[in-house]
C-alpha cells in the first residue's frame, strides 16, 4: 500500500480527471440511493461528499471510494421506518459510527481475511451484471427505477427482468440517441490506441457531448425534448442559506431508547461487513495490486458516518461501482476520492442548474460499459477452470445478489461457500497413506488445518482400523485448530486404546498448548539390527522404492532431529554410493534417505581411485554396508570435457586451468570408443549430448568392473553373497534412474542382483 498520494503533474491530472468522472457518476447515484431509501433526497448527497472528503482523506485506501451505498437501502429504510423519524435515525447513526470506531481500533478488520475468493469474485461479477440490466433502461431513456436502486424488486412494482419487457413502448429518441452515441464513443475510445493513449478523460467528454446534444434536441423541440424525469434532478435553492435548511441533526433526546441501540448495531454490522467485502473486491480490480489496511477502514468509516450522521447525511461504505469507475478512469490514489466529494460540495450548491442538464442516459453508458468489464467472460472462465467448489459458490453469490440486492446476496454466497468449505473438510478431514520405513510400514494420518468436531468420527474410524501391533503416526505439521474433542479421542487413544492393541503411535507437529509431544516411535533410519538382518537385495529394493518417492513426490515423513541424536554414537549404513559432484545428484535426496543410512563418495565424474577404494572398501568391510551403487549421470560435465578434450590435442590443464583435473579425465577417457571419436566434431548437438551420455554409461560400467577387479576384499564379498555391486545412469532432465549392466563395457557379467 502506498503510504502517500503520489504528487506528479501527470499523476494529479489523472487523478482530476477521474475524481470528476465518479463525481459525475455518484451525483444521480447518491440521489437515487437517497430516494431507494425513502429518506431526504439531499441526504445522499451530503453523504456522497462525506465520503469522499472525510473518508477519503482518512482511508487508507488508494483505490476505494466511498458514499451511500445501494446494498443498505433494504436496511436504511426499514430502521427510518421502525425509529419514526429520520432524526430519530441519526441518532442511531452517529452510535454505529462509533462502534464502527471501536472496531477499527480493535483491528477487528482481521475479518476480511476470511471472505472467499470465489463470494468476492462473484460480488465483483454481480454488480457488473446488475449494472448492464439495470442501466438498459436509463440508456433508452425509460427512468421509473432510481439509478441508486440495485435491489430486484424496483419501487414501481417491477422487477430488474420484467423491467426490460417494458422498454419496446418507453423508448425515449433524445435520450436513447444519446446514450447510444456514447456506448459507441466509450467503446471506440477503448479500441483505439491513439484515443486510448491520449490521456484525454473519455468519459468526462461523454458528459460534456450528452449537455450539448440536450441542448440541441431542445432546439429542434418535438419528441427530441429531453424531460426533468430523463436528466439530473439536484435539489436547487435560491441561495447558500436555504441549503442551511436541507441539513437536519440527530435527536439527541433519544439516547435512552433502547431500539436506537438495537438500529446502531444492525447499521454498524451491516455498513462494516459491506465496507470489508467492497474493500476486497476494489483492491482485487486494483491494476498495482495494493492492500488496502481493512481495520484503518473500518475507523475511517465509522468516522465519516458520525460526521454523516451529524449533518443529516445517509450512511457510507466502500463502494464498488464508485471505484470500479474511478480505476477505470485512471485513478492512481485516493486524491481522485477526495476530488469527487469536493465537486460534489462545490457544484450542488453552486451549480446545480448545470448539472441538472446531464442526461441520465450518457451517465448510464459510463455504468454499463463499466458492468461489462466487471462481468467479463475472462473471470467467468477462469472460475469455471478451478472447479466445481470455487465455481459454483461464484455462480450462486451472482445469481443471488442479481434476484435479491447486494447485501443478500452476499450473505448467501457466504453460507454456500461455507458450506462448500465445511463439507469439504467433512469428507477429507485427514489423509491417509502407508509409509514404508526401514523398520516396517508406519501409517500416516495427516491431518487438516482445522480440526472440528465435525471430523471427529472420520478420525475414529481412521484410529480403529489400524491392525493390532501395527504402527501410526498423526501427522498435524499443518493442523491450526483442534477442537478439544478431538484431542480427547487422540489421547484415549493414545494412553488407553493402541497400548492394549501393541499399537504404537507417533506424533509429529503437535504444538505444546494441546499437551502432547512430538514423539517418533518407529525406526526411521539403519540401526545395527536393521543393518545385519538386510540382504544386499533387499537394500536395493528399498532404494528404488526411495527413488520412486522422490520422483512422484511422496517422500517419508523422517524426524531428522531424531534421526541426529540416535546417530550421534554410531552409524550403520545399509550402502555406498560412489556418485558425481554434480549438485543435481545429491543420493540423500535422489532415493529418499535419513541421516545415517549410506555412506555418499563424491568425485567428479564418479571414478575410482586408491583413495575412493579405501572409502568403499571400509564402508563395506568394516562398517557393514551390503550394497556398491556407482551413481553416473546424464549431462555429465566431467565426461562432457573428456570427450571434448579427447577429440583435441588440448589437455585439461591448458583448457581449463586446472592442474589436476587430467587424472580424472584420463580415467573417464577409457570409456570412450575411439573410432566413433573420430565422427564427433561433425555430430549436431543433440547427436553429441547421445554419445557424451553413451560415454558416462560406459564409464559407470567400468567403474563397476574396476572395483571388483581392483580390491579382491569386495570381490570377495561379492563372492559370498555378503554385499552387491550395481551401477545407475540418473537423467538430470526427467529425474529417472535406469540400472547399467557391466555388460555394457565388455562381455562379462558381474552384477549379482537385478
Amino acid at each position: 500500500m502506498s503510504s502517500s498520494m503520489d504528487s506528479t503533474p501527470s499523476a494529479l491530472t489523472r487523478d482530476l480527471a477521474a475524481g470528476s468522472v465518479v463525481f459525475l457518476v455518484a451525483l444521480p447515484l447518491c440521489l437515487g440511493v437517497a430516494l431507494a431509501s425513502n429518506a431526504p433526497l439531499f441526504s445522499g448527497v451530503l453523504a456522497g461528499i462525506v465520503g469522499g472528503i472525510v473518508v477519503g482523506m482518512l482511508s487508507g485506501s488508494q483505490s476505494s471510494v466511498s458514499g451511500p451505498a445501494a446494498g443498505l437501502t433494504a436496511v436504511v429504510a426499514a430502521q427510518i421506518a421502525s425509529l419514526g423519524s429520520f432524526q430519530t435515525f441519526l441518532m442511531a447513526m452517529v452510535i454505529a459510527g462509533l462502534i464502527q470506531i471501536a472496531l477499527g481500533i480493535s483491528q477487528a478488520g482481521f475479518l476480511a481475511a476470511f471472505f472467499p475468493t470465489s463470494v468476492i469474485k462473484g460480488l465483483l461479477a454481480a454488480i457488473g451484471v446488475i449494472l448492464i440490466l439495470k442501466q438498459i433502461p436509463h440508456v433508452l431513456g425509460h427512468d421509473p427505477d432510481p439509478q441508486g436502486n440495485l435491489a430486484f424488486f424496483q419501487r414501481n412494482h417491477e422487477n430488474t427482468i420484467s423491467e426490460l419487457g417494458e422498454l419496446l413502448g418507453n423508448v425515449h429518441p433524445g435520450s436513447a440517441a444519446i446514450g447510444f452515441l456514447s456506448i459507441a464513443l466509450l467503446v471506440a475510445w477503448s479500441k483505439w490506441e491513439r484515443l486510448r493513449k491520449s490521456g484525454l478523460p473519455m468519459a468526462l467528454i461523454v458528459v460534456i457531448l450528452g449537455i450539448v446534444l440536450n441542448l440541441l434536441f431542445r432546439q429542434l423541440g418535438g419528441r427530441w425534448v429531453i424531460g426533468a424525469s430523463h436528466l439530473v434532478q439536484v435539489p436547487v435553492a435560491s441561495s447558500l442559506a436555504e441549503y442551511g435548511q436541507y441539513l437536519q441533526h440527530p435527536d439527541f433526546s433519544q439516547w435512552a431508547n433502547p431500539a436506537i441501540y438495537v438500529a446502531a448495531l444492525t447499521l454498524a454490522a451491516v455498513a462494516s461487513l459491506e465496507t470489508l467485502l467492497n474493500l476486497e473486491a476494489v483492491d482485487k480490480l486494483d491494476p498495482q495490486k495494493r492492500i488496502s489496511p481493512p481495520s484503518r477502514e473500518l475507523w475511517a468509516q465509522g468516522i465519516g458516518n458520525v460526521a454523516s450522521g451529524l449533518i443529516g447525511g445517509l450512511p457510507v461504505t466502500a463502494v464498488v461501482v464508485r471505484s470500479s469507475v474511478s480505476l477505470n478512469s485512471g485513478s492512481g490514489t485516493r486524491f481522485a476520492t477526495i476530488v469527487h466529494g469536493i465537486l460534489l460540495l462545490v457544484s450542488v450548491t453552486l451549480l446545480p442548474n448545470w448539472l441538472n442538464l446531464i442526461p441520465l442516459s450518457c451517465l448510464a453508458a459510463i455504468l454499463l460499459v463499466t458492468g461489462v468489464k466487471l462481468a467479463s467472460p475472462t473471470l467467468i472462465r477462469q472460475m469455471w477452470n478451478q472447479g466445481r467448489n470455487q465455481f459454483l459458490p461464484f455462480a450462486i453469490t451472482i445469481i443471488s445478489i442479481v434476484l435479491t440486492d447486494p447485501l443478500t446476496g452476499i450473505l448467501i454466497g457466504l453460507g454456500v461457500s461455507t458450506a462448500f468449505i465445511l463439507s469439504s473438510n467433512v469428507r477429507r478431514p485427514l489423509r491417509r497413506t502407508v509409509e514404508k520405513h526401514l523398520g516396517g510400514d508406519v501409517i500416516r494420518i495427516e491431518l487438516a488445518s482445522q480440526v472440528s468436531f465435525l471430523n471427529r468420527a472420520a478420525l475414529a474410524r481412521a484410529l480403529n482400523e489400524v491392525p493390532r501391533g501395527g504402527h501410526i503416526l498423526l501427522d498435524a505439521h499443518n493442523t491450526d485448530y483442534f477442537d478439544p474433542d478431538v484431542l480427547s479421542l487422540i489421547r484415549e487413544f493414545k494412553e488407553q486404546i493402541a497400548p492394549a492393541r501393541g499399537v504404537e503411535v507417533s506424533l509429529r507437529g503437535f504444538r505444546t498448548k494441546y499437551e502432547l509431544q512430538d514423539q517418533t516411535q518407529y525406526v526411521d533410519h539403519t540401526t545395527r539390527q536393521l543393518q545385519t538382518s538386510l540382504t544386499p537385495q533387499q537394500v536395493l529394493d528399498h532404494l528404488k522404492e526411495g527413488h520412486e518417492r522422490f520422483r512422484t513426490g511422496r517422500r517419508l515423513t523422517r524426524d531428522l532431529t531424531s534421526q541426529v541424536i540416535a546417530t550421534a554414537s554410531g552409524q550403520h549404513p545399509m550402502a555406498v554410493v560412489v556418485s558425481c559432484i554434480d549438485s543435481r545428484t545429491p543420493a540423500e535426496l535422489l532415493f529418499d534417505l535419513g541421516v545415517g543410512d549410506i555412506f555418499s563418495v563424491r568425485i567428479a565424474g564418479n571414478i575410482t581411485s586408491r583413495k575412493v577404494m579405501g572409502s568403499i572398501e571400509y564402508g563395506c568391510a568394516v562398517a557393514g554396508a551390503k550394497l556398491i551403487l556407482v551413481l553416473g549421470h546424464t549431462r555429465c560435465g566431467a565426461v562432457t570435457a573428456a570427450v571434448n578434450l579427447a577429440s583435441t590435442p588440448e589437455t585439461a590443464p591448458s583448457s581449463t586451468g586446472c592442474e589436476h583435473l587430467e587424472f580424472i579425465v584420463r580415467d573417464i577417457q577409457k570409456s570412450i570408443d575411439p573410432l566413433s571419436l573420430e565422427k564427433f566434431t561433425a555430430m549436431s548437438p543433440s547427436e553429441k549430448e547421445t554419445f557424451v551420455n553413451g560415454v558416462a554409461r560406459r564409464n559407470v560400467a567400468r567403474v563397476v568392473e574396476e572395483i571388483l577387479q581392483e580390491s579382491p576384499t569386495l570381490n570377495g564379498l561379492v563372492q559370498d553373497g555378503q554385499i552387491a555391486i550395481v551401477g545407475t545412469i540418473y537423467d538430470v532432465a526427467t529425474g529417472t534412474i535406469e540400472f547399467v549392466s557391466a555388460a555394457e563395457h565388455n562381455d562379462k557379467q558381474v552384477v549379482n542382483v537385478s
